[in-house]
């Protein structure tokens, strides 16, 4: 993976190679991050300065080849020539670190403290920069097709040095890119925006207290004219569920250089005679396979690198949560009846969310109590769980452990426990934050989440943040690690728990959350028509293993939208599916509905979940083994449409396939007036007999099948007509507004055989 000669380093990944060399500064000189090349092209891929450039300040007097300012970079330093953003500030002194010995070693190199790190099989090269009374380490590991980069600062002096600036990467590549970061913010998340790179700095950046669902920390780099199968394509994360920055800016001499780390924004560090500061790590992949091979290597490397060793490729339940069905009334009887309801549908788990401690009849007051309200609860949370688990199902319960309502006995016995700036308390959500710096509030989480966990034989847990601090000034890190050892506490000794994250939607869907738990809620957004674009972006960068994806009621709370239930099933099929609504209130037409999508869903849930996801012109694919399956999404209707196309992907062009459409139904009250038309009587649209058939009467939507070989799939499928203002057909796709389909697409061994 990694070669070694002269001061030459080639970095050897799936698909590409970095390669680096010590140059005669003792500079760390980056040569090339792209497709693969040898240790031996480094000469030849070195850029020759010629005369030099006007207005350099020069590291050797008379060599137009030492300003530090136009060399393509892995670090700088500051205030010595180079004018370009610094990774590293150390309170306005400048820095000037030189090469001081490397090594290479099979396999990660541990973190000290509580920051999580990727793991697997890889090797790891560590270069030593030094200067006067500081070292430095940069950390290079090469995964697969990804590689990670963090730095570690250690004070070798007798005095204090103050950091208020440090990168966990910097890389200066050549070429001209567009930059792609995904911003947004509460039920809005995941927003894709495309700006070019040019000598004007672009900036990614949280300041939240969290990763944010402003910006994600993730971004993209791509030629121009990459697309989603072709072109060079840069990707670039964070281990990090704290502030982040990521920012881009492009050189006269046609670097652009790429900054990843903790957010500078109020970040102050004392670092001692004799310690150390360590970084996240930073993540970067590098495909000529468009966005989607970038994705690829992205996921693969989540998959196996970063969630934990217990749930990689391990299947997930189908969830039933009660939250939106319940909100914060319900009681031991009726929890109960909605599980039985929930098993008698194919659901495996049943989730009670928030509102289950006393005091908690609302968000005004409980948070930071961990006793149980007997008034809801008369059995317990032990009592509900052992009633829950008989029937079969898995039990799970909801925590917001990082909060405290002033309204608590916690904050009542322990005010200090808070986290405060020094004015009066503002609060969101009605809430404040727990001080996560302090030994004894740790101490306090991890006690009582662990001792609930164990006497309820909870597998299950849905971890909750609605309270996004501006409290935390430079104790937003000290905040993170603290938080990191906590979930380290309680979720290390329990593997098979299965932890879901949460903070208002997606507003810790990051790297380092998911090394502790394998998948984060994306939205409090449940309306299908906008997660196409939440799970749609989320999965340029993160796999569909990880997405929290539930099939909600209609009107939606986050749109008032209306939408059919089997588009809500088939957006929810692309990650782990779960089912959040008033069970009490289905019909029995739709009862069936998902008592059938659940039991499609098992069946083709290794697919859904670990299959290889592609993003079509006009929906979704994953692809296992032998099982290719499509969702193709509508939103609005136009008349006398067009006909449309599936354009499948990797698929063998060889191979002959069978494909389906999976069969869906039509509520006779979609046709509204119509429907009197058809009949020999005149009845009312609106009346009790056309009302009555809606809720038990349904007409099968068309559905298409047959057998084609790869080529032809991936050639582009007609599919049959959408509707067309002239009836109801059953060779057409009669779901109009918002409709989609589901299409299975399986290899043929008998192709003059139709299954």
């Amino acid at each position: 993976m990694i070669e070694y000669n002269e001061r030459a380093f080639a970095l050897h990944g799936d698909g590409f190679t970095c390669l680096l060399r010590i140059n005669e500064y003792g500079l760390p000189e980056l040569l090339h991050f792209g497709d693969p090349v040898t240790v031996e092209d480094a000469e030849a891929l070195r850029f020759l300065p010629g005369l030099g450039w006007g207005g350099s300040v020069l590291l050797k007097e008379g060599d137009p080849a030492s300003c530090a300012d136009t060399m393509p970079l892995v670090w700088s330093g500051c205030g010595r020539g180079d004018y370009r953003e610094s990774p590293l500030e150390l309170d306005g002194v400048p820095t000037d670190f030189r090469y001081k010995n490397h090594a290479i070693t099979d396999g990660i190199v541990p973190m000290e403290g509580t920051l999580p790190q990727a793991k697997g099989d890889c090797q790891t090269l560590r270069i030593t920069l030094t200067q006067k009374n500081l070292e430095l380490d940069l950390y290079f590991s090469v995964f697969g097709g990804v590689l990670t980069r963090r730095t570690v600062l250690r004070n070798t002096g007798t005095a204090s040095v103050t950091i208020t600036k440090i990168m966990s990467a910097m890389i200066d590549i050549h070429g001209q890119y567009r930059m792609t970061t995904f911003n947004g913010g509460w039920i809005r998340e995941m927003g894709r925006h495309d700006d070019m790179v040019g000598e004007s700095r672009i900036v990614n950046e949280s300041v939240t207290g969290a990763s944010s669902n402003r910006h994600d920390p993730g971004f993209l780099l791509s030629d121009p004219d990459a697309t989603e199968e072709s072109g060079r394509v840069y990707g670039f994360n964070l281990i990090y569920s704290g502030n982040h920055y990521g920012s881009a800016q492009r050189s006269i001499q046609g670097f652009t250089r790429i900054l990843q780390g903790i957010s500078p924004s109020n970040f102050r560090w004392e670092l001692a005679p004799g310690a150390t500061f360590e970084t996240p790590e930073a993540v970067m992949a590098y495909s000529t396979e468009g966005f989607g091979g970038l994705s690829h290597k992205m996921h693969r490397f989540v998959n196996e690198c970063i969630v934990p060793e217990h749930w990689q490729y391990r299947a997930r339940p189908v969830l039933f949560n009660d939250w939106e069905g319940c909100m914060f009334d319900f009681d031991h009887k009726k929890l109960v009846g909605l599980a039985k309801q929930a098993k008698a549908l194919g659901c495996e788990l049943f989730v009670l969310d928030d509102g289950w401690f006393k005091g908690r009849k609302n968000d005004f007051a409980g948070l930071g109590d961990y006793a149980v309200d007997r008034k809801k609860l008369p059995h317990g949370l032990e009592g509900l769980s052992k009633k829950i688990r008989t029937m079969g199902l898995e039990f799970g319960l909801w925590f917001e452990p990082e909060s405290v309502n002033p309204d608590s006995d916690l904050y009542r016995k322990h005010p200090d426990w808070a986290l405060t700036d020094g004015f009066d308390p503002l609060l969101g959500r009605h809430q404040l934050l727990l001080d996560l710096t302090l030994p004894a509030v740790r101490d306090y989480i991890v006690e009582n989440v662990s001792r609930i966990i164990d006497r309820c034989g909870i597998t299950y847990v849905k971890w909750d943040m609605n309270r996004h601090s501006i409290a935390l000034g430079r104790k937003a890190h000290d905040y993170i690690l603290g938080l990191y050892e906590v979930l380290g506490r309680i979720f290390h000794p329990r593997p098979r728990v299965l932890l879901e994250n949460c903070s208002s939607g997606g507003n810790r869907f990051d790297l380092g959350m998911l090394t502790f738990g394998p998948q984060v809620w994306c939205s409090d957004n449940t309306d299908p028509i906008d997660r196409l674009t939440i799970q749609g972006n989320r999965s340029y960068l993160y796999p569909q293993s990880t997405f929290g994806a539930h099939v909600s009621a209609a009107p939606h709370a986050q749109t008032l939208r209306t939408t059919p239930l089997c588009t809500r099933g088939n957006v929810s099929f692309f990650g782990c599916l779960g089912y959040e609504l008033d069970l009490d209130h289905l019909l029995k037409i739709e009862r069936n509905e998902i008592i059938d999508q659940i039991a499609f869903y098992k069946k083709y849930r290794k697919t859904f979940q670990f299959g290889s996801f592609y993003r079509l012109k006009n929906g979704w694919q994953v692809s296992r083994k032998e099982y290719h399956i499509a969702g193709v999404f509508r939103t609005l209707t136009q008349p006398a449409p067009p006909y449309e196309t599936l354009r499948l992907r990797g698929l063998k062009r060889e191979q002959h396939y069978y494909y389906c459409t999976r069969g869906q139904r039509l509520r006779i009250g979609q046709f509204g007036s119509l429907v009197k038309h058809v009949l020999p009587v005149d009845l009312n649209p609106n009346g009790a007999v056309l009302r009555t058939a809606d809720r038990r009467i349904t007409l099968p939507d068309g559905t298409q099948q047959g057998h084609a070989t790869g080529a032809a799939l991936q050639a582009g499928l007609p599919l049959i007509p959408n509707f067309r203002g002239t009836g109801y057909d059953t060779n057409q796709r009669t779901l109009t507004d918002y409709g989609s389909e589901i299409y299975i697409i399986e290899e043929d061994w008998d192709s003059g055989k139709i299954r």
